[in-house]
């Protein structure tokens, strides 16, 4: 059966992507319902996994024929939210103006998105040797968790690819590491009493900064640590904390403090080392702060988030087809988290590699160059081409 669907260059499917208004705490179930009608007019099956809520859903699809070893081009469909920010134009409506398209998600990353789907027909009738997957997903802006359900399904009742390219914005450089993200709310319960009988009670902001200032501490000895691969901005782990809050009048003791916070881990950080070192802070402060006078609060911290990051794999399938398609010599860190990570977790060969710069993302009047588009175009012609050959890791 021959199947011809609309042939939309990238720029026409990019201005389709962008008129989606999928920020993060939206639904994404419209972009998806387009892109699935968009891929059966062209024959190309796809699976669609949705969240728990049934809100919003990742899209799965594979050019060529339906093995193990191929290619995955993951993207997020979500976007940053516009509320607060000063647009020129509707975020919402791409604007071509000076050699630039504007809109939101315009780089991060519905114009890697636009490319990988509007060179579909191109795909089809390459008559792939090797199969082209291209994976949409959701809440990467948030959680990085949308891409979780797919990758589990991925040498079970999908292909298991021998390569994923990741296309967030790298400016077509091949980044091979990223730090990790982990996020908490840390909640401290003291107990009120006038604040001119401090034994009555349990104060919880004062106990809460004693917390932050542990997380100081923790924050010094990392940089001190430092980076020894000397590949990452800034050179060491870094801690952070973000909002703070409690307490309800000067002279009453706050019976409750919370406050976020964050640590941004090199690759080769254990993951449970800084959690270890503030929930043993956590138990002096208990002892020691809240129930000095009698059993009068507790501590507890919720991770919030948890964003793996990539680790360098020197010489893997997935760098080397993506250097040879970049035209590149080398691999690059870069300083925000993906879900590349996810990946790597998985036991897939895994690079970030897209067009655009990260620097234009999440501002206003964002936007990727229509040079950058090419580049990017070129790039992924340059794998149907491989795959088309039987590519294989």
């Amino acid at each position: 059966m021959t199947h011809a669907g609309p042939r939309l260059t990238p720029l026409a499917l990019l201005e389709r992507l962008v008129a989606f208004d999928t920020e993060s705490q939206k639904s994404n179930l419209a972009l998806i319902a387009w892109v699935a009608g968009y891929l059966d007019a062209w024959g190309v099956p796809y699976v669609r996994a949705p969240n728990r809520a049934g809100d919003k859903e990742a899209l799965f699809c594979t050019v060529g024929p339906m093995r193990d070893g191929g290619v995955v081009l993951s993207g997020h469909t979500d976007v940053v939210p516009v509320a607060g920010q000063s647009w020129s134009s509707d975020p919402f409506a791409l604007r071509v103006a000076d050699g630039r398209a504007y809109g939101r998600g315009a780089v991060d990353m519905k114009g890697f998105c636009a490319l990988a789907l509007a060179l579909v027909p191109d795909m089809v009738a390459a008559d792939l040797r090797t199969p082209i997957h291209i994976l949409l997903s959701y809440d990467e802006e948030t959680t990085c968790l949308g891409v979780a359900d797919v990758i589990a399904r991925l040498g079970a009742d999908l292909p298991r690819p021998g390569a994923v390219i990741v296309g967030e914005p790298t400016d077509l450089d091949v980044a091979d590491a990223h730090k990790s993200i982990y996020t908490y709310r840390t909640t401290v319960h003291g107990h009120e009493a006038h604040s001119a009988k401090p034994a009555l009670g349990a104060n919880a902001v004062m106990a809460a900064a004693e917390l932050v200032a542990e997380l100081n501490r923790i924050a010094d000895r990392m940089a001190a640590r430092g980076d020894a691969s000397g590949r990452f901005d800034p050179p060491y782990t870094t801690v952070h904390v973000g909002t703070i809050g409690g307490g309800t009048a000067r002279n009453i003791l706050p019976k409750a403090c919370e406050f976020l916070w964050e640590f941004r881990g090199l690759p080769d950080l254990a993951r449970d080392e800084i959690p270890a070192l503030f929930a043993a802070h956590a138990e002096v402060v208990t002892r020691e702060r809240l129930n000095r006078f009698g059993p009068y609060g507790r501590i507890e911290t919720e991770e919030d988030a948890a964003v793996p990051g990539l680790a360098p794999e020197p010489g893997s399938p997935a760098e080397r087809l993506a250097l040879r398609l970049a035209g590149r010599n080398h691999t690059i860190t870069v300083p925000y988290a993906t879900e590349a990570g996810r990946f790597q977790l998985a036991g897939l060969p895994t690079v970030v590699c897209g067009p655009g710069s990260i620097d234009q993302a999440h501002q206003p009047d964002e936007y990727i160059t229509l040079a950058a588009l090419e580049a990017g175009e070129a790039f992924l012609r340059g794998l149907i081409r491989d795959c088309a050959a039987g590519w294989s890791p």
